[in-house]
Formats: C-alpha cells, structure tokens, sequence
C-alpha cells in the first residue's frame, strides 16, 4: 500500500463544490470513480481544501491510498485521459504513508479576479465578477492593510462554521489591476485582482474579505472602518460574500516539517 498526492486544477463552474454532496456532482465524486475504474480498486481521496460551488482551482491538493503498481508520476497522465475537460491532474508523487493533506503546515495562495467595466464581457462570466461601477483602489489597498498579520477572523467568516479557533494569519494581500478591452462596447476594462497568501482560512473567509474591500472601494466604508469590522467580531459588521465565481485557489505550498534537533 503506498500514499499518492495528486495536485488538482479544476473549473468550479459546473460543480458543486469540491465534497462529495446529495444534491449535485462535485470534483471529489469525479476524481472517486474515475480513480477507482482506472486502479480497479475503491478508492477515496482526502482533499486539502474544500472548495465552494463554483469556485475554481489551479493547486489543490489531495491524496489517496492504492495497492497499484502504476509508477506514482504515471498516475496523473493516465487520470488525465479519463477526465472531464474542466479537471485537470497536474502532478502525481508518492508521499510517506502518514501525509495528511489538511495537518501539515502550509501557505495558501487564493486569487479574486473583477471584471470592471461598463458592460458586462460574456468569455470572462465563468472566472471574473462584473462589476459597473468605479473603485478605489487606493482606499481597498489601505484597508486591506488592517487585514494583515495575524488576527481573529470571526468577522470574516461564515456563521455556519463549526471551527472553534478562528484565529488565522495572512502573510500577504496585495490588489492589482490589468487593462483589458471590454466585451464589444470600444471601451477599456480593467480585471482587479485581490491576491491573498495565509496559513488557512474560514468557510467563506476569502469571499468576504473581497465583499467588504468593495464596499471600501465604492465609498460605503472607510478604510478605517476595516479595522473597527476586525476588532468587532461579529459577522454582521462586515460585507457581503462575494460570488463564487471570481475566486480560484491558486495553491498550497507546504512546509517542510520542523526538525527539532534544529532548534
């Protein structure tokens, strides 16, 4: 028996998330029955992240245990054949057997992509929010200073949560903007983006974030007041959850393990 990691690349558009659920197909499902035909064993894969419906992903991660004897590296490209066109199996390494995606020490790395513009462009409808109306970037990048560093993030998150410590640290959060031609209208639009690095996040933590940045950046909040939203830990002080849509996880870096003889 031997430990597979495999790194996932999916379009969320057509899927219900990433867990296996009653009311819809999800990438853990696909990746179940196609890992199962392909190995002829039953196979369950544990993933790191578990992404929303709709959301996107270049870099998740996932593992699985197998008795086959398909070389680890051979396993993506033999997947890859099997699959829809919307997931993609980026890689495939053996791992010790006691690996767990979801308990080792790593950095996250997640993306929201804006569409905004005048009018709506319909090629980017599956990866970008559209979003009409002028933004402040200058203001967005100053409250999302406040955000930095570590904090208590229950403001940001899902009240449906059941984590109990919703204490968590972001390395990094940096929004930037690409002129783009708009979607026929002979005018410029511009794709903001709102890159976000930390050690782990909340159910819906991301996507709250980036709702109350927008409120900063159409005016309905100061930057100040991010602060005051963190410190007052409570979900209803904050934005609404962006859509789905516009975010994707670009990817997990781990981290080597802490030698204590080292220390």
């Amino acid at each position: 028996m031997k430990r597979i990691r495999i790194t996932v690349a999916y379009d969320g558009t057509d899927y219900c998330g990433w867990q296996i659920q009653p009311n819809g197909i999800t990438v853990e499902e696909v990746l179940n029955r196609e890992l199962s035909r392909l190995l002829g064993e039953k196979i369950r894969i544990i993933g790191a992240s578990r992404t929303d419906s709709g959301v996107h992903a270049l870099g998740n991660a996932a593992v699985f245990d197998t008795e086959t004897r398909i070389p680890p590296e051979r396993i993506s490209y033999a997947l890859n054949q099997r699959l829809p066109e919307d997931i993609v199996i980026v890689r495939s390494e053996e791992v010790p057997a006691d690996w767990h995606p979801r308990y080792q020490s790593c950095v996250k790395t997640y993306e929201y992509h804006i569409f905004n513009a005048d009018v709506p462009d319909p090629t980017r409808r599956r990866n970008t929010y559209f979003v009409s109306y002028p933004l402040n970037l200058e203001d967005m990048r100053r409250a999302a200073g406040y955000l930095t560093g570590t904090h208590d993030f229950v403001s940001f998150c899902n009240i449906r949560t059941s984590v109990e410590d919703t204490v968590r640290t972001i390395y990094d959060l940096e929004i930037s903007r690409q002129e783009v031609y708009g979607a026929g209208s002979g005018r410029d639009g511009r794709e903001i983006t709102i890159r976000i690095r930390g050690n782990g996040f909340l159910y819906n933590m991301v996507r709250i974030i980036v709702g109350t940045l927008l409120r900063v950046g159409r005016g309905f909040y100061t930057p100040e007041q991010v602060k005051d939203i963190l410190e007052a830990e409570n979900r209803q002080a904050a934005g609404v959850t962006a859509p789905p849509q516009g975010l994707v996880l670009v990817g997990i870096e781990y981290l080597p393990p802490v030698r204590l003889d080292a220390l």
